[in-house]
């Protein structure tokens, strides 16, 4: 039975009264981060020399190819999704509640089947174009969204507030205090990263006067890069000895913090996939722990220091580079692709855009995906694995919600 209740991060995840599940439609609740099973954890001496096979690319496949990783949704398509969206609106079921049987797409149901293989054991990217989001509201647009994500995987909660669907937008917070804000509600740069998912989305509504462009990089390709120019660098990313920030939002009896690694071997004794789970932002955030008489947790050391360096500057050498226009939605795998966003900046007040519209702020919408172990999911080195809504942000008994604009 799915879990309802985070349960300590050392032992499996129980289940709950049903009287809970009026606060989960689906009867499903995020499992949140926890650390690595210690057990699982497989050190650096195993890991391989060089990984082949799909998740292994170079951007110069891609650059000049983008029917390789693109698709412009046809008006016969455009009209099925929209068909879906206004059905399930007008029945008015919550859109926390929104699943597949509830969002029929009879002609892009292959489509959707066959990037969710992709995403999971192939290049890990794709970018969907051409959906009219200037003629929809901000709920269909989500219902839209929302119902595609329903064929690649489950919803999960990417902040303590249980947000299911989350807004990229500059809220005008302070980037420098990276141990209280997310780096996707400020205007600032990010390095590159994965999220705390197996799979992240994003449509783009409205977008920037300048800046705010993405590139993403294979995983695999930066390993095999640095296995033979700085294997130094991944061992010490393998080694699990680093402390990630839960910047607050920790359920009550759970640390603020998680300690494990970056890169880990996938749960197989077959597989020599690496998987990576990393947010630079978690690791220097923590400065608050690490200074002064009542440090809890080591400073980083000068090898994770240089680790982080050579990682960032690897992924910027051989990162594939997109600009997402209004009305295309990007998905890539956190498994094993990494993604950046240069700064931006905003419209000023009273400015027109292209088509001579009032122009709005930068704003994506963003899904984070559960991809779990028991539906063709990566096996993962934590308890919950095989949990449908793995990973994620969950506080307590807080129920997913699905705020239609940045809040």
């Amino acid at each position: 039975m799915p879990s309802l209740v985070e349960s300590p991060s050392t032992s499996s995840p129980a289940s709950s009264a049903t009287s809970k599940l009026s606060a989960f439609p689906d009867g499903l609740k995020t499992s949140g981060q926890h650390p690595p099973t210690p057990s699982l954890v497989r050190a650096y001496a195993d890991f391989p020399k060089e990984i082949t096979g799909p998740t292994v690319w170079k951007p110069e496949t891609y650059t000049d190819h983008p029917e390789r990783w693109t698709h412009r949704f046809t008006p016969a398509e455009i009209d099925e999704i929209s068909a879906a969206a206004d059905a399930f609106i007008a029945a008015d079921t919550p859109l926390t509640g929104i699943t597949k049987a509830l969002f029929p797409l009879p002609t892009l149901t292959a489509r959707m089947e066959e990037l969710r293989k992709d995403l999971i054991d192939g290049k890990g990217f794709f970018l969907f174009r051409g959906l009219p989001v200037r003629q929809w509201d901000l709920r269909k647009n989500a219902t839209v969204y929302m119902g595609l994500g329903t064929y690649l995987g489950y919803f999960v909660s990417q902040n303590g507030r249980g947000h299911v669907l989350g807004h990229v937008k500059d809220l005008g917070e302070d980037p420098t205090k990276t141990d209280r804000v997310r780096i996707y509600r400020t205007n600032a740069k990010q390095f590159f990263h994965t999220d705390g998912a197996d799979l992240v989305g994003l449509l783009c509504i409205a977008k920037s006067l300048s800046g705010g462009e993405s590139d993403i990089a294979s995983t695999h390709h930066v390993f095999n890069i640095l296995q033979q120019t700085h294997p130094d660098v991944i061992e010490t990313m393998a080694t699990p000895n680093w402390y990630f920030d839960r910047k607050g939002e920790v359920s009550e009896g759970t640390e603020q913090w998680i300690k494990g690694a970056i890169l880990y071997l996938e749960n197989d004794p077959k597989s020599q996939r690496v998987y990576a789970k990393f947010d630079p932002n978690n690791v220097t955030s923590l400065a608050r722990y690490n200074t002064g008489p009542d440090a809890v947790i080591p400073p980083l050391s000068d090898k994770q220091k240089y680790a982080m360096k050579v990682w960032d500057e690897t992924c910027a050498s051989v990162a594939l580079h997109m600009v997402l226009a209004p009305g295309d939605i990007q998905f890539v795998s956190n498994a094993h692709v990494f993604h950046s966003r240069t700064a931006y900046q905003d419209h000023p007040p009273g400015a027109v855009d292209e088509d001579g519209k009032p122009a709005v702020r930068r704003h994506l919408m963003r899904l984070w995906l559960a991809a779990p172990e028991s539906e063709g999911g990566w096996k993962l080195p934590f308890f919950d694995s095989k949990e449908k809504k793995r990973g994620g942000i969950q506080v307590n008994d807080t129920p997913p919600v699905c705020p239609l604009d940045a809040e």
